[in-house]
């Protein structure tokens, strides 16, 4: 089993978490809420609302998230729903548990994204329903005529 940090919408309650759910997928068990030790920009950007971490450690917020302990299967399920390596980064990070404890988590990244994304609105924690006015977009919702492979994605304000 391999930890991984969550901190968007495979979260609990948020429109993607169904997938860490979906045993087809491999298997994810919740662990432990969490906050990464070093500070990132968490921006949410596109026509989609995605929301970014994006690699720039220092800048930003401790990011709140969830703990999963997956396996190989589900490892190679989420690479591919992120699109790792072509689109984000899956690295090792740490993140702090609730009771003070460091550990190191898989957390993807996005490493390539235009300069003013670092200009949006950085936020700590999350939540597609959020204050923000920005709900995610998911995937069936899309219009079938957008580029939905990530490589070809414009990222654009």
């Amino acid at each position: 089993m391999e930890p991984v940090f969550v901190y968007g919408t495979l979260k609990r309650n948020q429109p993607n978490y169904y997938h860490l759910n979906d045993t087809k997928n491999g298997s994810a068990v919740f662990r432990s809420v969490a906050v990464t030790v070093n500070k990132y920009p968490l921006v949410i950007s596109t026509k989609f609302n995605i929301p970014f971490l994006l690699q720039k450690e220092g800048t930003g917020h401790e990011i709140k998230g969830e703990i999963y302990d997956i396996d190989a299967t589900m490892l190679e399920y989420l690479d591919d729903f992120e699109n790792h390596p072509d689109f984000y980064k899956r690295q090792k990070t740490q993140v702090k548990l609730p009771n003070g404890d460091i550990t190191e988590c898989w957390v993807y990244f996005l490493p390539k994204y235009p300069d003013s994304y670092l200009n949006l609105q950085c936020f700590d924690n999350y939540d597609s329903c959020g204050e923000h006015g920005l709900p995610y977009v998911t995937r069936y919702q899309r219009d079938p005529d957008d580029e939905l492979s990530f490589p070809n994605w414009k990222l654009s304000n």
